[in-house]
C-alpha cells in the first residue's frame, strides 16, 4: 500500500500547489490513500467549508488540522457533518469533531490521528503521548496508524516518534512548514520525519509573502502576513510505502516539486 501525506497547505497558492502535486504524484505512483494537513488552507489560517470541498475535488481522502483548527468559526458547524476531518486529539477545551479516525482502504484499516505538541504552542493540550497511548490501548485497532504530530519543537517530535516506535506506523511532523532531511524508518518499523514541509508560495517565508514577514520579524513593523498568489508553487509531501504482508512501513520518500504559476503567465 502507498500512502501520500501532504504538508501544510497554505492559502490559495497552497491549494493550487496541492492540486498539481497530487496529479503528478498519483500518476507516478500507485497511491491508495491521500492525507493532507489543512489547518492553513483558507487565507493562511483555518479551513472554510468551500475550501474543504475544493480539496475533496482534488482527491484528498483525509484532512488533519493543527493549532489553527478554530480560526474559521464555521468549522464548528460542518466538522460533525463530514467524516474525514480530524482535529487535534489532545486539546483540553470542549470542541466538536474527533482527533482520531479509522478508514477502510482496500482490505486494510488505516487509522489517522492528529496531535498538538506541548512546547511553544499557545493552545492548552493534554500530554501528547498519554493521549495517543489511550487510543492505541482502548480504541479500534488498525493495520496502519498514521500520526500527524503538529508541533513546534523538533526534539519533541523526535522524542514522541521514538516513544511510539513499534506502536504506530508513522509519526509525521507538521507545523514548521520547512521540509526536513531526517526521514527514516526507526528500529521497530515506525516511519518518521520532523517536518513534511508545506504547499504554497515558493519564494516565501513559510508560505507568506516574504517582505510582509521580514517587515514584522526583522524591522518590527505592524502589519498582516500576506500570500503572494502570483509566485511559483511549492509542493511538499512524503510517500509512505507499506509491505503487503507485515503492514510495516518499508520506505519513506520525501517529495519536493516546484511548479510555475500558470496564472502568472496568463
Amino acid at each position: 500500500m502507498n500512502i501520500i501525506f501532504i504538508g501544510d497547505i497554505v492559502g490559495k497558492s497552497g491549494r493550487k500547489a496541492a492540486k498539481k502535486g497530487i496529479d503528478l504524484v498519483c500518476k507516478k505512483n500507485q497511491v491508495d490513500f491521500v492525507i493532507a494537513n489543512g489547518e492553513n488552507v483558507s487565507h493562511g489560517r483555518g479551513l472554510l467549508e468551500k475550501h474543504y470541498d475544493e480539496l475533496m475535488d482534488y482527491g484528498i481522502d483525509v484532512i488533519t488540522l493543527g493549532n489553527h483548527f478554530d480560526n474559521k468559526a464555521e468549522i464548528k458547524r460542518y466538522i460533525t457533518q463530514v467524516d474525514n476531518i480530524i482535529r487535534p486529539l489532545n486539546i483540553i477545551r470542549p470542541y466538536p469533531g474527533v482527533g482520531s479516525l479509522v478508514f477502510k482502504v482496500n482490505h486494510l484499516k488505516v487509522r489517522v490521528t492528529n496531535l498538538l505538541g506541548s512546547a511553544f504552542i499557545n493552545e492548552e493540550v493534554n500530554n501528547p503521548y498519554l493521549s495517543i497511548k489511550d487510543v492505541i490501548d482502548n480504541e479500534e485497532p488498525a493495520d496502519i496508524h498514521i500520526v500527524d504530530f503538529h508541533a513546534e519543537s523538533t526534539s519533541e517530535k523526535q522524542c514522541l516518534a521514538y516513544a511510539l516506535d513499534g506502536l504506530v506506523s508513522a509519526v509525521l511532523g507538521t507545523h514548521t512548514h520547512v521540509q526536513t532531511n531526517d526521514g527514516k524508518i526507526l528500529e521497530k518499523h515506525t516511519a518518521f520525519i520532523s517536518d513534511v514541509g508545506m504547499c504554497g508560495s515558493y519564494n516565501s517565508v513559510i508560505g507568506f509573502e516574504k517582505d510582509s514577514v521580514i517587515n514584522k520579524i526583522i524591522f518590527g513593523k505592524n502589519g498582516r502576513f500576506e500570500i503572494d498568489e502570483n509566485d511559483d508553487l511549492l509542493f511538499n509531501a512524503v510517500l509512505l510505502k507499506f509491505d503487503e504482508e507485515s503492514n510495516f512501513c518499508k520506505d519513506i520518500i520525501t517529495i519536493k516539486e516546484v511548479f510555475a504559476n500558470e496564472e502568472e503567465k496568463n
